[in-house]
């Protein structure tokens, strides 16, 4: 799947790198993705480490946040 530029609109797409930048790939498209890239992203990272993104991020508006915590319990 081709990251779409306007979910990383302060990044050249072409520079992302799907294990380098995860947890940046993992907030965006939580935050702004559409079904497709949430699925597209469950199938390219593992559970525990989007729950760890999750946990631990400081970048995640805070509605998003607490709608994955309930998600990945």
């Amino acid at each position: 799947m081709k990251l779409r530029k306007s979910l990383f609109w302060d990044a050249d797409t072409k520079s992302i790198k799907l294990k380098k930048n995860a947890k940046y790939i993992i907030e965006r498209v939580l935050d702004f993705g559409t079904d497709n890239e949430v699925r597209w992203l469950n199938k390219n990272y593992s559970k525990p480490m989007i729950k760890k993104v999750v946990k631990n991020s400081r970048g995640l508006h805070p509605k998003t946040k607490n709608l994955w915590q309930l998600l990945t319990r």
